[in-house]
């Protein structure tokens, strides 16, 4: 299964070139058709001191909003056809201004989406909602690194962290249109434990040789916590071995849990340094 429709998460000036270094090149690859979207705040009407409507900030926040749209329009364009590929653009309103909420719907008919993480150092008030898309649109979710400096070329070694859920599963055979551009490809898994159904050494085993059929060179893993939490041993991972993708399964958990025990994929979405594809 190849990526055919592939929906491009703009959020923001900041963050739109490197989302579209990495989605126009992939998608001339897979020949696949992208879908632009960038969403803006609806005005906020605002009285001034007299109780009157302060109409004239209102029509100032829409051009703003307007000439944002517009320059990432025209962004986006060029960069499609740039790389000769078919593509449109979507552009919406919202109370919240949120291009990840606002594209959850137009997910649900993508094969991938792709985003950027927030920035960690940027204003909190303009971070995307990246959570809700992931968990909300039912839809694989490629997340670059704030930081990301690629040029959309082909991954060459992908990192799939495996624990034999549902979540892990999904996100293993949805990203094999990657994989098998990398052709290089890791199963690692963190604290395995004996099963009815299988050792702890042999945990990825049945995966790696699922993926093997696919062409796929797969070689397994096994790391052990110890004091780390899961999510830095799998970053720790990352950085020793020099993957350049790592796949997961997002989990979800109760907000209440997640602050007191983390979460891995919480930690991945505040910390990563390596693009990461999850699915849900």
């Amino acid at each position: 299964m190849d990526h055919k429709t592939v929906l491009a998460i703009l959020q923001s000036r900041a963050d739109a070139p490197r989302v579209l270094d990495f989605a126009m090149p992939f998608a001339s690859r897979q020949d696949a058709h992208v879908i632009g979207l960038h969403a803006e705040a609806l005005p906020v009407a605002m009285a001034s001191p007299m109780g009157a409507p302060a109409v004239d900030f209102s029509v100032e926040f829409e051009a703003q909003a307007r000439k944002r749209h517009t320059e990432l329009r025209k962004l986006f364009d060029d960069r499609a056809a740039a790389e000769g590929i078919m593509a449109e653009w979507r552009e919406f309103e919202s109370v919240s201004g949120d291009s990840a909420v606002s594209g959850i719907e137009s997910a649900r008919a993508a094969d991938l989406v792709i985003a950027q993480q927030n920035d960690p150092d940027a204003d909190a008030r303009v971070a995307a909602d990246l959570e809700a898309l992931l968990f909300d649109s039912g839809r694989p979710v490629l997340l670059l690194p704030s930081t990301y400096k690629g040029d959309g070329a082909k991954f060459r070694k992908v990192v799939l962290a495996w624990n034999g859920t549902k979540e892990a599963a999904r996100a293993a055979f949805d990203a094999l249109p990657l994989m098998k551009e990398a052709g290089n490809i890791e199963v690692l898994t963190v604290d395995p434990s004996d099963t009815l159904q299988q050792d702890a050494s042999m945990a990825g085993s049945a995966i790696a040789a699922s993926l093997a059929r696919h062409g796929l060179n797969v070689s397994t893993k096994a790391e052990q916590s110890g004091n780390l939490s899961q999510g830095e041993v799998i970053a720790n991972h990352l950085a020793e071995t020099g993957a350049d993708l790592l796949v997961m399964g997002a989990f979800g958990r109760s907000r209440v849990a997640e602050f007191i025990f983390g979460g891995v994929t919480r930690t991945m979405l505040q910390s990563m340094t390596t693009p990461t594809f999850m699915a849900r």
